[in-house]
């Protein structure tokens, strides 16, 4: 709280109560989380209906989450919350990869996939070739790192977002080799709006915010012994990579698709349109 901002009796009471709870982080949580919204509802002057209003935006955030959409991940992306405790709690220094929120579409059902093969079975979209290596801050390859991938279609839609989902597409799983490289076929992601038809479109809407992410490409890499990393490869020239609406976009996560000439990338088949080179660095733990 401010100086300035005066202290009501019945903040007192909540913070002396809070002061009493056992665990000392939950105490410090609870106790910082009371005096920053009593502050806040005090510099605000908010309102008996506001104050319902707010009430009735997050009941109907919770009412919109489902098994396969996390409408609270999606507000706190969109506030910037997600990034700034990322951020805190995951500092990579270099030559680390930064790490980039997991976002509202993360599923514990991508199938596994062989070394070559594609995530996008459905094959909407602009053939992709993603390749890398995962090493270690001194460059040694890392072998059997689990590599997750996972994005829109070609027309910027999720699987998860479809009326009908008989299986997941455009996601799916593969270890490194013993050279600590990955490869798997994609198609170019493209920029696409975040979910608009629940609450937190509403307040998009509202705060006159843009809804678009800028074309990406989410990455999870794990392994033993090393501290695991959420990242996103972010397309250079996209029009919205400087307005995320999520926050997402770091300078250093900016790739380049680079058109496919076998002279350059070497044979593969079937031929793709793209090839995306995305090497992954990774800090010990």
């Amino acid at each position: 709280m401010t100086t300035d901002t005066p202290v009501l009796p019945v903040t007192e009471s909540a913070l002396a109560r809070a002061g009493m709870t056992p665990d000392p982080r939950l105490r410090e949580i609870m106790t910082s989380l009371i005096g920053h919204l009593h502050a806040f509802v005090t510099e605000v002057k908010l309102t008996p209906d506001e104050w319902t209003a707010a009430i009735s935006f997050l009941t109907r955030t919770g009412h919109a989450c489902t098994d396969l959409r996390q409408e609270f991940i999606l507000l706190s992306d969109t506030l910037g919350v997600s990034v700034l405790v990322d951020e805190m709690a995951n500092p990579k220094p270099p030559p680390a990869t930064p790490s980039s929120v997991l976002g509202p579409f993360y599923t514990h059902d991508a199938p596994e996939i062989a070394h070559g093969d594609t995530i996008a079975r459905s094959g909407k979209g602009e053939l992709t070739y993603v390749r890398g290596t995962v090493r270690d801050m001194q460059g040694k390859p890392i072998p059997g790192a689990l590599v997750e991938a996972w994005e829109t279609d070609g027309e910027g839609t999720y699987d998860t977002q479809y009326a009908v989902r008989e299986a997941p597409d455009y996601r799916g799983y593969l270890h490194t080799g013993p050279d600590g490289r990955y490869a798997f076929y994609a198609v170019k992601p493209v920029s696409y709006s975040v979910p608009t038809d629940g609450p937190v479109g509403e307040m998009l809407r509202a705060a006159g915010r843009l809804s678009m992410r800028p074309a990406h490409l989410h990455l999870k890499v794990s392994a033993a012994g090393y501290e695991p990393l959420t990242t996103s490869a972010y397309t250079a020239g996209d029009p919205y990579i400087d307005a995320d609406a999520v926050y997402g976009v770091k300078p250093e996560l900016i790739r380049t698709y680079e058109p496919y000439k076998p002279e350059a990338h070497g044979a593969l088949d079937p031929a793709p349109q793209w090839v995306l080179d995305f090497d992954i660095v990774l800090p010990a733990a």
